[in-house]
């Protein structure tokens, strides 16, 4: 498996349990975070999509679906730009922002792979 392959397929392991956390037990996310809990389903759902896109990032991964890997940094990159908006402009709770962090993070290994990828 290739270096920048193997980065999104740990980040698809996070996504995964986060997928689950948010699905089976998202009130015990929230509270982590000082939200009150929710019985909304609309927390559910999200955890469903996140299990869906951990299961095509970890596809790709496995697969060295390298385009696919590429948007992926430049998608995971918007995120915190996206949660730093719903902080401040719709009152978001501040702990979005360390999600946001693990994604930007998490693209930037992604896209320092790829680079040394292609330098073989």
């Amino acid at each position: 498996m290739s270096r920048a392959a193997r980065s999104l397929f740990v980040f698809g392991i996070y996504l995964c349990g986060l997928g689950l956390l948010l699905l089976l037990g998202p009130n015990l996310l929230l509270q982590v975070f000082g939200v009150p809990p929710t019985h909304e389903v609309w927390i559910r759902i999200n955890g469903m999509f996140v299990l869906c896109l951990s299961f095509y990032y970890m596809q790709a991964a496995r697969n060295e679906l390298t385009i696919f890997i590429r948007w992926t940094v430049w998608a995971r990159i918007t995120v915190i730009f996206y949660f730093a908006a719903f902080v401040l402009l719709i009152s978001a709770p501040k702990a979005l922002l360390l999600f946001g962090l693990i994604d930007l993070l998490a693209a930037i290994w992604t896209w320092l792979a790829l680079k040394k990828d292609a330098a073989r």
